[in-house]
Formats: structure tokens, sequence, C-alpha cells
């Protein structure tokens, strides 16, 4: 009897299983919910709502300074008219208006 020089079915399998594993854990590290794809779109987010962070910051700054300029502490005269006459609509007596 000779014993011909092909592997068995058993380490076709065993290889098989390991090469099958090793690929879902290669695509799972590079496309998974933690994978690096992942976390270069996270980092991208991260950048994106920073520099939201920094346009909201200057929007509150200048919300701040309006408030304070219509505050009973410092009244700002001139921002009160613009105001008055953005919101209510209010006119001064020797004004025209033109539509």
């Amino acid at each position: 009897m000779t014993r011909s020089n092909r592997p068995s079915f058993g380490a076709f399998l065993f290889y098989a299983a390991a090469f099958a594993l090793s690929a879902y854990f290669t695509f799972a590290a590079v496309q998974g919910d933690f994978g690096l794809f992942r976390r270069v779109e996270i980092a991208a987010e991260a950048e994106a709502l920073s520099g939201d962070l920094g346009e909201l910051r200057t929007e509150i700054a200048t919300m701040e300074n309006l408030t304070r300029r219509l505050s009973d502490d410092y009244l700002d005269l001139d921002l009160l008219d613009q105001q008055a006459r953005s919101v209510l609509g209010l006119l001064r007596a020797d004004e025209i208006v033109i539509r």
C-alpha cells in the first residue's frame, strides 16, 4: 500500500476555516462599526462639528454683546432705535416712507 501525497480533507477544512475567519476579521477591522473607515468618518465629523462650534460661539458672543448693549446698565440708544424700527416698524414724525 502506497500513501498518496494528497493532503487530507481535514487539513483542507482547517485551512478553509482559518482563511474564512481571517477574512472576516480583516473585513471587520476595515469596515466594521469600529473599523478604520468608521474612524475616518468620525474624525471628519468631529472636524465639521468643531467648525460649527466655532461659528456658534461667535454667534453667542454677538448675541451677548447686543443683549449687554440693551441692558439697564448700559443702554445703546442707536441700537434701541434700530431694533424699534426693524422689529416694531416705528418711525419718527419727520420721516417719509417710500415703498
